[in-house]
């Protein structure tokens, strides 16, 4: 009997748990692979050494072997002679001929040691002269030769079950002559991405559509958790064409993934056709980003559909896919690592649902602070630039900023050498990549002029990017500037309107609050509030894009951002875009580094070809 559970909400642990229950997480069979095809796979059986390596006692250098008795007392004053063989030990042939007492031996590095030799002498170590080896410095038994199965004995365990296979791994058992090995069966998921919107990069892209970036993102994930992705692409929004592509993955597939179409609105056609073919387990979770994930049960396998919007696809497929995948390809889960780390703002969150923030991590004068990236579940970059996440409980509405939270790291964290807070230029993203070609790593927060003000007092960041106007001195910056920091000049930029028709009518779209640029707007509108004023974004190159695209008919930003979009631009004002730098972190390296690039004259010359005076 069918489980109708349309958007039926679940706690995640509950979702979890029916996940689980119904699909145990027990590794696939095994499989024999070829040597040449076995990296990354899971060892499925324990190898022992099926020989010793090395198979013989082998020479370590170029030298002598020798009875390491005769060179007994041996010095450079005192040498000891040997008589020099005619036979020469060479790689690969086992020598013919043996190492009486008082006799010694040519031999190459890697060459099998003949009967009767236990050491060999260096070069620099001797002298040749005629058929008389003086040898002038004593050696053990033993050096500079490796005895047979001193690397391997045959028998000793060299890889267990549970091992994935590196390249050192195959190294070492190509070494051993092993030409095939049992692994854990990678589990097999077919992928779809589903909707009429969708394009594949590369091709040309519709009015309304979007490129398919989940396909892309969620099959690289696939395959970083030891998944073998076995085709997919985009299925058009037509219930045939869905009930044909999941009929044919049933049967080639152990696990059958959609994105887009969980909802319950009426184009989600991947909810009802799974719904039709088998048994819907979960429809809704209590979680943000993810809501509304579909688990089902399909002919006795999973079928899970994710959301359509990045974050929240890559989030769920992370938090209830990753580890089940692992586990049915051999691996062990993955060791999630947290650091602690303090609010930088406030957070709010809907009561009766776990909400994952994912944050930046960036260094304090405390320890670690938290940024929010705050994008929402559409984004594209957010989960790509996030160092790490934090869980918001179903009973928490408000976390305040200073709150000490436990982030769980995405990755391994990389802090960044220059922390950048404040308003977003171009002429910024120019000397951070120039700063970068020098070798210095930034991370950039937009979160306006105000923020990174504050950010730099409070010490938060290493630089904050400010074009705060005074309306009293009618002055940019200085008068902002208190004790803890310090004002850097930065260069002049033009603002003003930008529009496709050269005026200033219809619907605007304005910048975030805080921002140097919405103090501008404020200043320029005075008591008037178009329509769209309500409508923010958080950077220039978005005022143009909604412009560019319709959905504004105006909006303020730089001139060099309008020009760049084939906007049509009206001057407003000049401003100064400055930097503030803690007095505290002033003499940090990476610091220092883009207070030098700021005044060389090249640095100068580019942001003055780039539309900036200096």
């Amino acid at each position: 009997m069918k489980q109708e559970q349309f958007l039926h909400v679940v706690s995640r642990d509950e979702a979890e748990r029916i996940f689980t229950s119904a699909f145990p997480a027990e590794p696939m069979a095994a499989e024999t692979r070829p040597l040449a095809d076995a990296l990354g796979h899971v060892l499925a059986a324990d190898i022992a050494a099926p020989v010793d390596v090395p198979g013989f006692a082998r020479a370590n250098m170029d030298g002598f072997a020798v009875r390491a008795a005769d060179t007994f007392g041996a010095s450079e004053e005192g040498p000891r002679e040997l008589r020099l063989l005619e036979q020469i030990a060479h790689v690969g042939i086992a020598p013919d001929g043996e190492i009486a007492t008082g006799t010694a031996m040519t031999i190459a590095t890697g060459a099998m040691l003949p009967r009767g030799a236990d050491a060999v002498v260096m070069v620099e170590d001797t002298d040749v002269e005629d058929a008389r080896l003086s040898v002038s410095r004593a050696v053990a038994p033993g050096t500079n030769v490796a005895g047979a199965g001193s690397d391997m004995a045959r028998g000793e365990i060299v890889a267990r079950a549970g091992d994935r296979l590196s390249s050192r791994d195959t190294g070492v058992l190509a070494a051993l002559g092993i030409a095939q090995v049992d692994v854990v069966r990678k589990p097999r998921v077919q992928l779809f991405s589903t909707g009429d919107e969708l394009s594949q990069p590369g091709e040309p892209l519709s009015t309304a559509g979007v490129y398919d970036c989940n396909g892309r993102l969620l099959a690289d994930a696939l395959r970083e958790v030891g998944a073998e992705v076995i085709g997919g692409g985009i299925v058009r929004d037509d219930e045939d064409a869905l009930r044909a592509k999941l009929d044919a993955a049933l049967d080639a597939a152990d696990l059958v993934v959609f994105s887009g179409g969980t909802s319950k609105g009426a184009g989600d056609l991947s909810y009802r056709v799974v719904a039709d073919r088998g048994e819907i387990l979960v429809h809704g979770v209590a979680l943000k980003p993810g809501k509304p994930i579909v688990m089902a049960r399909v002919d006795d396998k999973p079928v899970v559909i994710l959301p359509g919007f990045p974050t929240s696809a890559v989030f769920t497929f992370h938090e209830f896919l990753a580890p089940w995948l692992r586990l049915r390809g051999g691996r062990t889960q993955a060791q999630t690592k947290q650091r602690g780390a303090r609010l930088a703002v406030d957070l709010r969150s809907q009561r009766g649902r776990r909400e994952y923030d994912l944050i930046h991590l960036i260094p304090g004068p405390d320890g670690l602070v938290a940024w929010p990236l705050g994008k929402g579940s559409g984004s594209i970059t957010t989960f790509a630039r996030a160092d790490a996440f934090h869980a918001i409980p179903e009973d928490v509405e408000r976390v305040e900023a200073g709150t000490s939270v436990s982030a769980t790291l995405i990755g391994r964290l990389r802090l960044a050498d220059l922390v950048v807070i404040g308003s977003h230029c171009t002429g910024l993203d120019l000397l951070l990549g120039e700063l970068r070609r020098r070798g210095f790593t930034s991370k950039v927060i937009a979160a306006g002029s105000q923020a990174g003000l504050e950010a730099a007092r409070r010490e938060q960041c290493d630089l904050a990017g400010v074009h705060l106007l005074d309306e009293s001195t009618n002055r940019y910056n200085t008068p902002f500037v208190t004790d803890e920091v310090e004002l850097v000049q930065g260069y002049v930029r033009r603002q003003g309107i930008a529009s496709r028709d050269g005026t200033e009518t219809g619907r605007m779209v304005n910048r975030n609050r805080g921002s140097g640029t919405r103090i501008l707007i404020d200043r320029h509108l005075g008591e008037a509030r178009p329509d769209g004023y309500d409508s923010e974004v958080r950077s220039h190159q978005a005022v143009a894009a909604a412009v560019v695209a319709g959905t504004a008919d105006w909006g303020v930003c730089i001139e060099s951002v309008a020009q760049a979009s084939g906007l049509q631009f009206r001057f407003l004002a000049e401003e100064h875009f400055d930097f503030v730098v803690p007095r505290a972190r002033r003499e940090r390296p990476a610091v220092q580094a883009f207070l030098t690039l700021l005044r060389e004259p090249a640095t100068m010359q580019m942001l003055a070809d780039a539309g900036f005076a200096t």
